[in-house]
């Protein structure tokens, strides 16, 4: 088989081909198998962006001591990758191979070396989406722990490379970095909390930088699950009063489960927590609130409290909640509307909203649906489904779900790409996925964050990744000056005005 390699710089392209195959193993006398590779990641009939890093994968089975890929296109280019443990794609060929077929078809042909020589696979086809995805993602790894944390930082990773670099990490200071949020993909605005010792809220706007103390008198504690409104003028929060318990026998260990919460919105301008009635009933647990695309409706998710000291959790049921919001005035609506109704859900009917997330086009909500309750990262049954904004329909969004959990996610700042955080790999570690949604809709199959090392890199990495969040540029953070602020231990008060 002849392989063609290609670069915008035919010389240099030469070259590196040359450098690719002069340490590759020629496959021959392969025994043809009637069947598709099981590879890991699966990357079998994915969507990709056309600007993903390459998509090394290996064979499941450890048995194979080498795997060998030929991508190939309609016009007869071809791009060939190998490697023990994973094939390698030179990054270059790899991205002008995607350009020369955005919105194509690409065929993929696997071989596997076994102690008795080398078998080929059925090939399979990756579709080249024309859809970008944004520059990169931005995520929090950290042990699962539930008493006591370690090492955990915020990170950032190029999505066209393999480049990840940490914003900034707790060994910088005593405490927890958590709840990092940025308005509709834009870095250059962020919250960032910290908890411990040297609690704060971290805002960046405009270049500046200023560490808050968002407890006060009149709500319930710190603020914490933050989300912008996209005028950039007001950040929603959220005050939890969290607990957690442990199952003896369950497939859900933990349980994270709110004993108070309710809703407030940050008015930057003139440092005021907005403050309403309705989003402070004793009686309801309100959280996760989220503003629409025209930043005219706040989403939350509310539940009916339970008696006091009552630990019947299987109750809990959260349904999809909002509230009208008047950017200009800073004025809440004078009632609130249930959209999707769980407060009848019971254990042969289960059902609890999480994670509201709208995309930026205003056109569909995502949402995380358990049997209950409000922590459903670590409910292997959650799943998530989408609502059409503007016919109200619902439904699983079965092609990127999975047997075991799928629960936070994220949009894309051109509403074509969600991030998914799944424990679908191995069930224990939150890794992130990725499926494209089209014009209707539609989701496609996920595929897991591309590595240069997939097999090696997620079985050493005993860390999950929490909040991931697409970035459309460097972050840029300043993690000298961040790390300054956190330890002097001076917080801006906020004030507080109910309407």
């Amino acid at each position: 088989m002849k392989i063609l390699f290609f670069s915008t710089f035919a010389t240099l392209a030469i070259g590196l081909a040359m450098c690719a195959t002069a340490c590759t193993e020629k496959v021959k006398d392969a025994k043809s198998e009637a069947c598709l590779p099981n590879i890991y990641p699966d990357y079998v009939g994915v969507e990709i962006p056309v600007n993903i890093a390459p998509l090394n994968f290996g064979m499941s089975d450890d048995r194979y001591s080498m795997v060998d890929a030929v991508v190939s296109d309609a016009e007869g280019r071809e791009l060939h990758g190998q490697g023990a443990e994973s094939t390698y794609f030179d990054i270059d060929l790899w991205h002008e191979f995607l350009a020369n077929n955005a919105g194509k078809e690409i065929q993929v042909k696997v071989s596997a070396k076994d102690n008795d020589g080398w078998h080929s696979f059925e090939p399979f086809a990756i579709y080249v989406s024309q859809d970008s995805i944004d520059y990169g993602l931005a995520y929090r790894l950290i042990e699962p722990g539930y008493e006591v944390w370690s090492k955990m930082g915020i990170y950032e990773r190029d999505l066209s490379t393999f480049d990840e670099r940490p914003l900034i990490v707790n060994t910088e200071f005593d405490g927890c970095v958590n709840c990092h949020s940025f308005n509709r993909a834009n870095p250059r605005d962020l919250s960032l909390h910290i908890r411990g010792a040297h609690g704060a809220t971290i805002l960046r706007m405009k270049g500046q930088m200023t560490a808050y103390n968002t407890a006060t008198s009149q709500t319930l504690g710190l603020c914490v699950y933050p989300y912008w409104h996209p005028s950039g003028k007001y950040i929603a929060y959220s005050t939890n009063t969290t607990r957690q318990v442990f199952h003896i026998r369950h497939e859900n260990r933990v349980e994270v489960f709110d004993a108070a919460s309710d809703l407030q919105v940050y008015d930057i301008a003139n440092n005021e927590l907005l403050i309403t009635p309705l989003l402070k009933q004793d009686s309801v647990y309100e959280t996760f609130p989220v503003f629409a695309a025209d930043g005219k409706t706040l989403y939350f998710c509310a539940a009916k409290a339970l008696p006091e000291g009552s630990m019947e959790l299987k109750k809990v049921h959260y349904s999809l909640c909002s509230v009208s919001f008047d950017a200009e005035k800073g004025d809440f609506g004078s009632c609130i509307d249930t959209i999707i109704d769980c407060s009848m859900c019971n254990d042969t009917l289960p059902g609890s909203v999480t994670f509201p997330r709208p995309s930026y086009d205003g056109r569909f909500l995502v949402y995380t649906l358990a049997d209950y309750g409000q922590f459903s990262i670590w409910h292997h049954e959650a799943d998530l489904w989408m609502m059409n904004l503007s016919t109200g329909e619902h439904r699983p969004m079965t092609n990127a779900n999975s047997a075991d959990t799928d629960s936070f996610h994220n949009w894309s700042s051109n509403s074509r790409w969600m991030v998914i955080s799944s424990r679908r790999d191995d069930g224990l570690f939150n890794r992130p996925y990725f499926c494209h949604i089209d014009e209707q809709g539609n989701e496609s199959k996920a595929f897991m964050l591309p590595q240069r090392n997939p097999k090696r890199h997620y079985r050493n990495l005993y860390m999950s990744y929490n909040v991931p969040d697409f970035i459309t540029e460097s972050v840029a953070f300043d993690n000298v000056r961040a790390a300054d602020l956190i330890n002097q231990n001076e917080r801006k008060p906020m004030k507080v005005r109910e309407k």
